[in-house]
């Protein structure tokens, strides 16, 4: 133990004037710095107005204030969140995190042959922000029939039927996909631009089915115009609480949910990783955020990084199966 720190100080000092080496701080007393030191950058995957833009400025200006500099969110969309994904992989700044849908964490290594990041390795969790099943929705508008018989006509209809996607490899198609397989049914997926065209051709009659977010859809199910078959996750939601479950209809084993997370470059230092975890955690279970992202179709759930690695291992080996089984590729 050194009793004299002064004298050990004056002697740093006199090595110092000498142009001799010192030895470098520890790395303990390095993470011990101040940080952040600037404004952090917070990159989303995802047009303005997106459910993940919203995600992320609600939680960006608290952060701010916890973290004491700005927070500012950079949008960077394309490639169903694959580019903000690639360029939060390659920041080594120190200052950048980044909001990213499960796509680019679970399903997107093995959709695409090219992809220029390994999700395994380039991230690290931060903070899960919020889950929500979708809502498997047909036209058939206010019958309010059984399950079993809705089940029926669609085993009996089979490739007659069609439903709408964004495209492959989107929550919308997996998602049909493992459904498909589950209940037995086989409408034939037709992809759109975005949630909007899809409830067009279902109300117009083009395509009978699709699964899509709660808060897109629960207005038009209220006002009889789509009918609300289930949601996609095993349990029921308070996102919809009135509606069956996977487990309900028979779909055993379906637990089909989109989230969204908060993860950082796997060389940002851990003390600044579990600062950044501590302080959004807090955020996140704040009662008065629960409840703005619940008003924006999201269930809260445990915040932490455990639960999201969880989360994310669990559904990368779902949909690294079925993209698999169905030879699912993007080139």
């Amino acid at each position: 133990m050194n009793t004299h720190p002064k004298r050990t100080f004056l002697a740093r000092a006199g090595l110092l004037a000498l142009g001799l080496a010192v030895p470098p701080l520890s790395a303990s007393a390095q993470s011990a710095a101040p940080w952040p030191t600037k404004p952090i950058r917070l990159v989303v995957g995802y047009p303005s107005g997106s459910s993940p833009d919203m995600q992320a400025r609600l939680i960006a200006d608290p952060l701010s204030r916890a973290l004491g500099q700005p927070v500012v969110v950079e949008n960077r969309p394309g490639a169903s969140g694959n580019i903000g994904a690639d360029l939060l992989a390659r920041a080594d700044d120190g200052h950048t995190i980044g909001v990213i849908g499960n796509g680019p964490l679970t399903s997107s290594k093995y959709l695409y042959t090219k992809l220029p990041y390994d999700p395994a390795t380039a991230f690290a969790p931060i903070a899960l922000i919020g889950a929500a099943p979708l809502v498997w929705v047909t036209n058939k508008a206010g019958a309010e029939r059984p399950i079993a018989e809705v089940l029926k006509q669609m085993r009996a209809d089979g490739d007659k039927l069609s439903y709408g996607s964004i495209g492959p490899g989107s929550g919308g198609h997996l998602g049909m996909e493992l459904l498909k397989q589950a209940v037995g049914i086989n409408p034939l997926d037709v992809p759109f631009n975005g949630g909007p065209p899809i409830i067009n051709a279902i109300l117009g009659g083009h395509i009978q089915m699709s699964l899509l977010p709660a808060s897109t859809v629960n207005p038009l199910v209220q006002a009889g115009k789509l009918e609300a078959v289930a949601v996609t996750s095993a349990r029921r939601s308070p996102l919809a609480p009135t509606l069956p479950s996977m487990e309900d209809i028979g779909a055993q084993g379906v637990n089909i949910e989109v989230w969204n997370a908060v993860m950082a470059p796997s060389s940002m230092p851990a003390a600044h990783q579990a600062l950044l975890s501590s302080e959004l955690g807090k955020i996140l279970n704040q009662r008065e955020m629960r409840q703005k992202l619940f008003q924006q179709g999201w269930r809260v759930d445990d915040p932490s990084p455990k639960s999201l690695s969880a989360r994310i291992a669990q559904d990368t080996a779902t949909y690294r199966d079925l993209i698999a089984r169905n030879k699912i590729r993007i080139d």
